[in-house]
């Protein structure tokens, strides 16, 4: 069969999608992944077939500071309902809705959408496979009779969020997104239907643990890291001689936005004491700000995490999920210092799970950081229940395995 992945030109989320592709192309299917012109680099760098669509368009450009560092601190709007305990009003519901419209997807999407759907009409894919963002996927399905699914990358936020809004909205209520949606829809000749929001079924990449599901038809496979182009450098190869900790903090907060939020210097130097070694990644340009370091802790740019991580004896990380994920495949308990998008929820639900601990930024210090490290390493019963979580994920098909799931849901969803 034929499939056509849609992604927006964000590194970190395509990079979630890559293994899945491959599962599909070594399969035997032919896969072609979609995007901004500007983006076809990335997509040919992971080996796959890219299709340029419509145009270029940074979607950081020109927004304000003040409102990227409101977007780091958890869920933006409107999924921010998620998070909090007050029961929001139904004016509110709608009003985040079409923020999300006007301020998220239409910016998203509309620059390649005409595009991805004259492509889908002239290739005709038998499966579209989008991320939740890319909500340009689903109208090239519908437009061309394909079946379509939407892969996650991060807690299901969007459905989650769809599910209360509809269950929230009164008979004669607005729907933003289904407007937004049905509006293509009534162009390309179809009507709107509730799958555009959230896929005619969802590929979920996180193990039960760690997830909380809407009322939709899920299929999960296990997360298989990818992170790109990777070498093993030289010190890698030795086997620590004492206990290794590893340390990130992500790409997102330098990448994007102004900085780490915790007082990076402060936390090694404490992380120290202890009788480990420490390995941080850390993006030159705040290297500068770190000064001379002690002996035992070894800060580099970059290091494949999928190698890095089954060396190390705990784990400190920002709980991105690539991150999150690809730890908790290996038995090493983790801290989570979180702070951006669905962190927050992923910390919590890795301290509930017992594989590690928690600590919002706000609350990292170097003593707190160094105190909960070495409960990490003291402590087996956070060994033990990441050698849980890790049974829990590698228990799931892998993508590879998944595949003649998705030949048999895209036969049956398919309308051509």
């Amino acid at each position: 069969m034929r499939v056509l992945f849609a992604v927006n030109p964000e590194k970190s989320t395509f990079l979630y999608l890559a293994p899945m592709a491959w599962a599909l192309r070594t399969a035997g299917h032919e896969v072609r992944v979609a995007s901004q012109p500007g983006f076809a680099d990335v997509i040919t760098q992971a080996g796959l077939t890219a299709v340029p669509v419509g145009r270029d368009v940074d979607k950081w450009r020109g927004t304000e500071p003040e409102l990227l560092e409101q977007s780091r601190a958890g869920l933006p709007s409107p999924w921010d309902i998620l998070e909090t305990d007050k029961e929001p009003s139904w004016d509110e519901l709608r009003e985040a809705q079409e923020h999300a419209v006007a301020s998220i997807h239409r910016p998203d999407n509309v620059p390649m959408l005409a595009g991805l759907v004259e492509f889908a009409r002239a290739w005709q894919p038998d499966l579209v496979v989008w991320e939740p963002f890319c909500l340009a996927g689903p109208v090239a399905a519908k437009a061309c009779g394909a079946a379509h699914a939407r892969m996650l990358f991060s807690v299901d936020v969007f459905g989650l969020t769809r599910e209360r809004f509809r269950r929230a909205r009164p008979a004669d209520g607005a729907d933003p997104l289904a407007d937004w949606l049905g509006a293509y829809g009534r162009k390309y000749g179809f009507a709107f239907t509730e799958d555009m929001t959230t896929g005619h079924f969802t590929i979920d990449q996180f193990p039960a643990s760690l997830q909380d599901h809407a009322d939709l038809d899920y299929v999960r496979t296990q997360y298989v890291p990818y992170g790109g182009p990777a070498v093993l450098p030289d010190w890698l190869k030795r086997p620590a001689e004492r206990p290794r900790v590893g340390l990130t903090l992500g790409l997102t907060a330098t990448e994007i936005f102004t900085g780490y939020t915790v007082p990076l210097r402060e936390v090694l130097t404490e992380l120290s004491t202890l009788d480990i070694e420490v390995v941080a990644t850390v993006a030159e340009a705040e290297q500068e700000k770190l000064g001379t370091l002690p002996d035992n802790v070894r800060v580099v740019s970059y290091v494949p995490w999928h190698a890095l991580v089954p060396t190390c004896s705990a784990i400190v990380h920002h709980a991105g999920a690539a991150t999150l994920l690809t730890t908790s495949r290996y038995p090493v308990p983790q801290l989570a210092v979180h702070y951006h998008f669905d962190q927050p929820i992923l910390g919590r639900k890795l301290a509930e799970h017992g594989a590690g601990l928690a600590l919002h930024t706000t609350e990292a210090t170097g003593e707190t950081v160094r105190e909960a490290v070495r409960r990490l390493l003291v402590e087996p019963e956070f060994r033990r229940r990441a050698v849980a979580l890790r049974g829990e994920i590698h228990s799931a098909p892998s993508p590879n395995d998944l595949v003649p799931r998705l030949e048999e849901l895209t036969a049956r969803h398919r309308t051509r």
